[in-house]
């Protein structure tokens, strides 16, 4: 069956590679967006990296009006995100989604909680709704609420992360699902990508590769850390806001606290938001791929390396291989015939 639906057929057309840069709680910046959107992929601001919503507004703004300077010099500018805190502790989520409306958002994208009041307000204007699910459980209810997406949170996302391995999750999802799916857990290359793709999804969710951005809002340190983490320097903690999240050991120590001896959060909650990012702020994110961030390097130098090894990926000499391989099985199969 061809998948290719009207809406991720507008999607494709309107970038240059199937990336998604994740949105990154007080790292994304609105000159991430705008830096990704003029190189050709999809990337997602969190409201909640806004002070107030007064900020959001204004944010939405900047962004709004480079796209159409962009569009004015007969450039392009991928369509953008945002990305939504919809679990009932957030107080922001009305007025903010209020400020995606107002700006006619192209994609919003939901997290750690129901997408129904979203999907009725964006699909109002004509915008995507996408939503965050860590379990095939979650994804089908949200498919069920009416998302035009599923952005499927795998084993290895850095920040907020699930507990199934990609290839598994993205199989469950397709057994009743046949609409855009994004997958997000250890993605940083080009590569990557395009392996999603040949697994059954469309995009690539990919965050940690964006941290180390001269763009990002990350601190100088967490950038540093970034670059000069591997694998063993992640740990996996519901400590921190309730929900399960990989984190940087050492901006665990740097902070005077014991990874190995972390109190549980309890219920996750988002109300109070601006004061508990004042305990959050220097409790650092990366996911698996972490190893993959070899320098502090700008979006475009990223998205262009994206670029070349995602179409290498694509001209491999493997497929030759195999399609030589196939080529032969045919060939035997006509000669076994009587």
């Amino acid at each position: 069956m061809n998948r290719l639906s009207p809406q991720l057929a507008r999607l494709y057309a309107a970038v240059d590679l199937p990336v998604i840069a994740a949105p990154m709680f007080l790292v994304t910046s609105v000159a991430l967006v705008c830096a990704a959107s003029r190189n050709g992929i999809m990337a997602a601001l969190p409201s909640l990296n806004a002070r107030t919503t007064d900020d959001f507004d204004r944010w939405m703004n900047e962004i709004a009006s480079d796209c159409a300077r962009a569009q004015a010099q007969g450039e392009r500018f991928a369509p953008w995100a945002v990305n939504l805190v919809s679990h009932g502790t957030n107080e922001r989520l009305q007025p903010d989604l209020d400020v995606c409306v107002k700006h006619r958002v192209p994609l919003v994208i939901t997290a750690l909680g129901s997408p129904s009041r979203v999907v009725q307000a964006v699909h109002g204007y004509g915008g995507m709704v996408f939503a965050d699910v860590s379990t095939p459980q979650y994804a089908r209810k949200a498919a069920d609420a009416g998302v035009d997406g599923l952005v499927l949170i795998a084993s290895g996302a850095g920040g907020h992360t699930g507990p199934m391995a990609a290839p598994a999750f993205i199989e469950a999802v397709r057994k009743f699902w046949d609409g855009i799916i994004v997958v997000g857990g250890a993605l940083g290359t080009g590569q990557a990508a395009r392996a999603v793709q040949s697994m059954g999804a469309d995009f690539a969710y990919m965050g940690t590769r964006f941290i180390a951005t001269h763009e990002s809002h990350a601190a100088l340190r967490y950038k540093e850390m970034v670059v000069q983490s591997e694998f063993k320097d992640i740990i996996c903690t519901n400590a921190i806001t309730g929900a399960w999240a990989n984190k940087l050991r050492p901006s665990l120590i740097e902070a005077g606290l014991d990874p190995d001896n972390l109190r549980p959060y309890g219920s996750v909650d988002f109300s109070d938001t601006q004061t508990k990012i004042k305990a959050w702020k220097d409790l650092w994110s990366a996911g698996h791929g972490v190893g993959q961030v070899s320098a502090i390097q700008s979006v475009a130098q990223i998205v262009a390396q994206l670029r070349e090894e995602y179409f290498a990926a694509v001209r491999s000499g493997h497929h030759d291989y195999w399609s030589g391989r196939l080529a032969q099985s045919a060939v035997n199969e006509q000669a076994d015939r009587p």
